[in-house]
């Protein structure tokens, strides 16, 4: 899937400003002040607040946060809805496109880098099947993703190498690929921008890190996580192709189907959420165009890298013309 791009003075009066960093690294706080200082709105790029319900367990912003300044794209799709890249790149572009002619400056803002790039980059999507995807998902379902993983090993070693054998969603997905084109590219390839794109990223050190994912952890266990959990496996959560494998309602469906106590439950939660945030943290470090702030005073140093990149407070002013 390959999209031209037309010139970027008609098209691109600002820079998409994409916000990234690792869960629970305060993404959502430094984008809503940003977009208040820069005239701009956020567009979300994280792989599960699409997804209508999935709020406590995701941290969906909140509805006072979203009165301070316009959000796109959070609770899109039903729970049920086998979301994938194209789908999402083709509303992204739309809602972007939309906040450019009305003056105002888009913010990218997640943790879910192929979203981003999704977006960002000019990339060939690979293509789908729903027949095949359906028998992988039945077998992930029946015997559970290492066995898949051994088979994607064997017809793409450096997929396979890339990709975690318990991210059943990543590993379907590769072989779906590796079946319907005969490889899959385990490594990105060298991005080429869609539009011009300031990328800022929010780097904190690994202690600090751990001890807001405990804290937000604890605060979605004790503030109606379970509950959420069982009106969604109402709704269907437990067959859904993505948002069941989330991480928190993965372990609250445990908990409500008597296999853990709430408190290994939480444990849990916890654990799998550092080693969501290393593999992010791993994966945005391969990134050389990301500039990353650290807190305290990350608003105002992104906003000096903003504004060294001729991108000023209040809407923006033309940057230099991207590739075409």
């Amino acid at each position: 899937m390959r999209e031209e791009t037309p010139g970027i003075e008609a098209d691109a009066p600002t820079p998409v400003v994409v916000v990234t960093g690792p869960t629970a690294s305060g993404k959502t706080e430094l984008a809503i002040s940003l977009a208040v200082r820069l005239g701009g709105e956020i567009v979300n790029g994280d792989a599960m607040q699409v997804y209508r319900g999935l709020d406590i367990g995701t941290a969906t912003p909140s509805a006072a946060q979203r009165a301070r300044v316009a959000h796109h794209l959070f609770d899109l799709w039903d729970i049920t809805h086998a979301a994938s890249a194209a789908d999402y790149q083709r509303e992204a572009r739309a809602v972007i496109r939309d906040i450019w002619s009305r003056g105002r400056v888009p913010l990218l803002v997640g943790g879910s880098p192929l979203y981003l790039r999704t977006v960002c980059d000019r990339l060939e999507i690979p293509p789908r099947d729903p027949r095949l995807r359906r028998e992988l998902d039945e077998r992930a379902r029946r015997e559970g993703p290492a066995g898949l993983h051994d088979e994607l090993r064997a017809l793409d070693p450096a997929a396979a190498e890339a990709i975690d054998p318990r991210n059943v969603r990543r590993v379907v997905r590769a072989l779906e690929v590796v079946r319907l084109t005969g490889s899959f590219q385990a490594r990105m390839p060298e991005p080429r921008p869609w539009r011009p794109t300031l990328w800022l990223g929010i780097d904190a050190a690994r202690d600090v890190l751990d001890e807001r994912i405990e804290r937000r952890s604890r605060q979605m266990w004790s503030g109606g996580l379970l509950a959420e959990t069982a009106e969604l496996l109402d709704a269907g959560l437990a067959a859904a192709p993505t948002a069941a494998g989330a991480v928190g309602y993965r372990q609250a469906m445990s908990v409500l189907a008597g296999e853990r106590t709430p408190a290994e439950g939480l444990a849990d939660t916890i654990r799998a959420t550092r080693r969501l945030a290393r593999r992010q943290q791993r994966t945005l470090r391969g990134d050389p165009r990301i500039q990353w702030v650290t807190a305290p005073g990350e608003v105002e140093q992104a906003l000096d890298i903003l504004r060294g990149a001729r991108l000023s407070a209040a809407g923006g002013s033309t940057p230099s013309p991207a590739e075409h």
